[in-house]
């Protein structure tokens, strides 16, 4: 590094930069730069990278691996570290029900349940802590609901979380032994055969691409699906109730795209223009295609109350984005 120029920094808003000198050329630019700035490892840098936060001659760059060129100037942002607990954020939701111990919501489509990478801010936590204020006792000593379950970003319906340590371990443990009754309503293509029945097969992290879900041979965990068909738009469009025996990440989308019935709009599971949507006319057939999310919604959720033991069920109507699908495949051609 002795050709480098020193890394300076942080000079501004946590900015770091160095210019490479000829020993440098050909390395990996993450080596290059965690050496150079001496304070972050080299994973950090590389996470770094990936996020967008380098450049090269103020060139975006985006690739760890890249090999360093020799008197470029390259710079590594270093964003202000975020807050250990998430903020109250005010960000509406539909309240089914609430009491001391739990809340029962509707959630729409595109609110992300839990602070992440990428999604810090702006989820239905900051939300949670918003509405509840001090009055939420809290979850492990802090101020925080308890998340019993998820549903994906983009799926939307009806959600319980919990108020007190108490509430989520005995809700926990409900969900865990499928003690409960939940529903969903899925716009799939195609039709299903039979009509009513059940896909079982392990899920698993897609070998050929670790960011999907696929059904696997060997390393998945046990799934199964149970469906029944609503409605049928010729061989076009079902209309799918799906129940849940077990609970995997993307499991009725997984399962429903093994069995050739992608969720309508599914960015992750639906890779081409399905068969089955030749037969619509348009511009049905074009609302359907650009739908922008997985047509998916938790439709009804039934579980005993975590402190008295009363039955309690709610259900919530499908969302108007949905419903506009349907209207449309109701038009006649």
């Amino acid at each position: 590094m002795s050709d480098s120029s020193p890394a300076t920094g942080p000079s501004c808003a946590g900015e770091f930069r160095v210019v490479a000198g000829p020993d440098a050329a050909g390395q990996r630019v993450d080596r290059f730069l965690a050496e150079a700035i001496g304070t972050l490892s080299r994973s950090r840098v590389k996470s770094l990278i990936v996020e967008g936060q380098a450049s090269r001659d103020s060139v975006p760059l985006r690739d760890p691996a890249e090999p360093v060129r020799a008197g470029a100037c390259y710079t590594l942002r270093r964003p202000a570290p975020t807050p250990a607990q998430p903020v109250a954020q005010a960000i509406p939701f539909a309240i089914l029900f609430e009491d001391a111990d739990l809340i029962v919501l509707d959630k729409p489509a595109g609110l992300v349940v839990h602070p992440a990478p990428g999604n810090e801010d702006g989820t239905l936590v900051n939300a949670l802590l918003a509405h509840c204020g001090d009055t939420l006792p809290g979850i492990g000593g802090e101020r925080r609901p308890g998340i019993v379950h998820r549903l994906d970003k983009d799926t939307s319906g009806v959600m319980v979380v919990a108020k007190t340590e108490a509430a989520l371990a005995t809700l926990g443990a409900a969900f865990a032994a499928r003690d409960l009754n939940r529903a969903y309503l899925a716009l799939c293509w195609g039709l299903a055969a039979p009509s009513a029945g059940e896909i079982e097969g392990p899920i698993g992290r897609d070998p050929r691409d670790r960011k999907r879900m696929a059904m696997v041979a060997r390393g998945g965990k046990p799934a199964l699906t149970r469906y029944r068909t609503l409605r049928a738009w010729g061989a076009s469009v079902s209309l799918l109730e799906c129940r849940l025996a077990t609970g995997r990440t993307h499991q009725i989308r997984v399962h429903l795209a093994h069995r050739g019935h992608p969720l309508v709009g599914d960015p992750v599971y639906l890779r081409r223009i399905p068969a089955a949507a030749r037969g619509l006319p348009e511009p049905t057939r074009g609302m359907l295609l650009d739908f922008p999310r997985q047509a998916l919604h938790a439709a009804e959720l039934g579980f005993r109350h975590p402190r008295t033991g009363q039955p309690l069920s709610f259900t919530t109507p499908i969302p108007p984005d949905m419903a506009a699908l349907i209207a449309a495949l109701d038009m006649p051609a």
